[in-house]
């Protein structure tokens, strides 16, 4: 899915705003669709990355216990 320009685009911004190079499943099957791919990114960046009471580690270890215990990998 790497291939379409659109595709890697959402994935490269991912890994650079996560400092990660792992992109997991749930942005993977997203990718089948690239617009909603890029909609659903761009949504939950916006909360990841926005100026809130809850801090950006806070915010990355609710996104890790939400993604375990929906059981993606």
């Amino acid at each position: 899915m790497e291939k379409i320009p659109a595709v890697k685009a959402v994935f490269d911004d991912i890994r650079a705003t996560r400092k990660s190079d792992f992109v997991n499943n749930f942005w993977r099957g997203l990718a089948n669709d690239p617009a909603a791919l890029k909609r659903v990114w761009e949504q939950l960046k916006a909360v990841m990355v926005a100026d809130s009471a809850i801090d950006p580690l806070t915010k990355e270890m609710i996104y890790i216990a939400v993604s375990v215990a929906n059981g993606c990998s």
